[in-house]
C-alpha cells in the first residue's frame, strides 16, 4: 500500500512526499537500503538480520537504517511497515544521526514507551501526517532512552567521530590522527567513547572496516586481493589473517557460507522448527534429529550462520510466546503449563531473569 502526503508543497523545502509501504518481505532476501528508512514490524515472529548480525528482540521497536546497510528477514510471516525519508531531511539536522548511524549494534526506538510516537505512526495511513514529526518524535524518544547515558554535547562528539570513521575507514591513520580531525571542545575522545559506548576508538574503527570488508566479500565478485587494497591493506595475506581472526573463517569461506545469491534456507528451517516445538522440546538432540544433522554439526551451523546458540534461540521463542500469552490475559499458571514448566514460580523466575521484570508487572502494562 502506498500513501502520499496530500499537503506536499514543492515551494517549501521542509515538506516532503511521504511514501508509506506495507509489505510482506521475502524470506532470506537481502534488502539493500538506498534511502534513510524506518521499519516497523506489524506482525510476525522470527529473526531479522542487519549487517550480518541477527536480532530476535525487535518486538515493539522502531528500526531506523541508513543508506548502505541491508536488512534480511529470517521468517516468512512478517508484515512490515516502511517509510523512506529524503536525504535533505535527515542531513540538515545532526541530531537525527542518533537514529540512523548505529554505533555498536542495531539502533531502535522503544515503540511502547512513547504514546506520541505511536499516535504519529498510526496516523500515517491518514495521508496528512508531516514526515518531520516522525523524525522529531523518534529523535526525542531516543534521547529519552539515552542508551549510552551521555548528554547531547557528548553525543555530538561521539557521532562527529563516527562520521569521520565512516568517511575515512579505508585510510591508514592512528588514533592520534583520528582525534586530530575532530573538534574536541575539551573532551578526551578516546576516554569518552570507551566510557560511554564500552569499546575503544580503535575497535570502533576496526569494526567499521570489518563490516565493509564483509559487504565487499559477500555482495561483490571482487577478488580478495582487490578488496584488501580497497580497504587500505597493503598485504592481502595480512588482510586474510585479520579477517579470519575476527570472523573465524577466511574471506573465501565467508563468501561461500553467506550464499547471497542462493538464499540458504538453514535459518528458515531451524526457526520454523523452533516456532513449532519450543513449548515442548528444548534439547539440541531433538532439533538435530529434525534437521538430519549431528548435534555437533547443528550447533556449529547455528553459530556460523546465525551468530548465536540454539539455546538462546529457544529462549527467545519462549519469551516471545510468554509475552503474547500474557497480553491475552492468561494466568501465570496457565502460561507455565503451556510452556512446559513444572511450577508457575519456575516460569516467573525464568521470565524475570531474561526480561528484567516479573510476568505480573509485564501483564499489568496491558491492563492500564
Amino acid at each position: 500500500m502506498l500513501f502520499f502526503d496530500k499537503n506536499f508543497d514543492p515551494l517549501y523545502t521542509n515538506q516532503a512526499i511521504i511514501v508509506f509501504i506495507e509489505f510482506t518481505p521475502e524470506i532470506n532476501k537481502v534488502y539493500f537500503i538506498d534511502q534513510y528508512t524506518f521499519f516497523q514490524v506489524l506482525s510476525g515472529s522470527g529473526g531479522i538480520q542487519v549487517d550480518f548480525k541477527n536480532y530476535f528482540d525487535w518486538q515493539n521497536k522502531a528500526i531506523y537504517l541508513e543508506k548502505g546497510q541491508y536488512i534480511k528477514f529470517l521468517s516468512d510471516n512478517f508484515l512490515i511497515r516502511k517509510i523512506e525519508f529524503p536525504d535533505e531531511m535527515v542531513i540538515r539536522n545532526k541530531e537525527f544521526r542518533v537514529l540512523f548511524k548505529h554505533l555498536i549494534s542495531l539502533g531502535y526506538i522503544n515503540f511502547d514507551a512513547s504514546n506520541d510516537f505511536q499516535k504519529i505512526t498510526n496516523q500515517t495511513a491518514g495521508h496528512d501526517i508531516a514526515v518531520d514529526r516522525i523524525i522529531d518524535a523518534s529523535a526525542e524518544q531516543w534521547y529519552c532512552q539515552n542508551p549510552f547515558q551521555a548528554n547531547k554535547e557528548e553525543y555530538r562528539v561521539i557521532f562527529d567521530t563516527k562520521d569521520i570513521i565512516d568517511m575515512q575507514y579505508s585510510s591508514t591513520f592512528n588514533n592520534r590522527e583520528l582525534t586530530a580531525l575532530i573538534d574536541e571542545n575539551g573532551y578526551n575522545i578516546q576516554s569518552l567513547i570507551k566510557n560511554k559506548i564500552g569499546i575503544s576508538l580503535k575497535s570502533l574503527l576496526s569494526g567499521k572496516k570489518l563490516l565493509e570488508s564483509k559487504k565487499e566479500i559477500a555482495f561483490t565478485d571482487k577478488s580478495i586481493k582487490e578488496i584488501s587494497y580497497d580497504l587500505g591493506y597493503n598485504d592481502p595475506a595480512y588482510f586474510t589473517r585479520v579477517f579470519k581472526n575476527n570472523v573465524g573463517r577466511n574471506p573465501l569461506e565467508f563468501r561461500e557460507d553467506f550464499d547471497y545469491q542462493n538464499r540458504d534456507l538453514f535459518s528458515q528451517n531451524i526457526l520454523e522448527l523452533l516456532q513449532q516445538y519450543h513449548t515442548k522440546e528444548r534439547t539440541l538432540d531433538f532439533y538435530a534429529s529434525k534437521m538430519n544433522l549431528s548435534p555437533k554439526v547443528l550447533s556449529r551451523k547455528v553459530k556460523d550462520k546465525m551468530q548465536t546458540s540454539l539455546g538462546k534461540l529457544i529462549r527467545s521463542e519462549m519469551i516471545h510466546t510468554s509475552k503474547s500469552l500474557l497480553a491475552k490475559n492468561l494466568t501465570i499458571k496457565e502460561i507455565s503449563i503451556e510452556l512446559g514448566f513444572e511450577e508457575p514460580n519456575h516460569f516467573s523466575n525464568f521470565f524475570k531473569h531474561y526480561t528484567g521484570e516479573s510476568p505480573s508487572h509485564f501483564k499489568s502494562t496491558f491492563q492500564e
